[in-house]
């Protein structure tokens, strides 16, 4: 499994993911602890998001779909119940009671549950995305830097 990283295309149109350079973060037996809970529960459209660099909050990001309100506590129960069954402590999670966003924070991995409208507004692949407008400035500036 690779990390994807959005490619942003003009206007509204639907993002392309790419593979993120590089390895995923060595997270390990947490990784695919909750990646097979968001397949078993049917998640859609899941992206991870690898952080490292970006930020200390945690090493990858999963994004995932639910189709509605239910389905996105569904699949919430099944990540908070995957991770206790394999031995971590219980994740902190936030949004379960309206279920139109969830976040599961397990540590290393922090997982955002979302029905489809609300996953598109507030649009995390961009915002994550190593391609962000003040990166890329930091970028170009490294390069005159001398």
């Amino acid at each position: 499994m690779k990390a994807l990283t959005p490619t942003i295309n003009s206007g509204a149109e639907r993002i392309q993911l790419q593979p993120a350079p590089g390895p995923l973060p060595d997270t390990g037996k947490l990784v695919r602890t909750v990646l097979h809970s968001l397949e078993d529960a049917k998640a859609e459209d899941i992206v991870s998001i690898n952080l490292q660099g970006k930020t200390t909050i945690a090493d990858i990001m999963f994004v995932a779909t639910g189709r509605a309100n239910v389905h996105v506590g569904a699949i919430a129960d099944r990540v908070i119940k995957a991770c206790k069954e394999a031995g971590y402590s219980a994740p902190r999670v936030e949004g379960l009671p309206q279920c139109d966003w969830v976040l599961v924070d397990a540590g290393d991995v922090i997982v955002h549950i979302f029905r489809p409208e609300v996953r598109q507004f507030y649009n995390l692949e961009k915002m994550w995305g190593g391609d962000r407008p003040a990166e890329r400035g930091a970028r170009m500036g490294d390069r005159f830097a001398g």
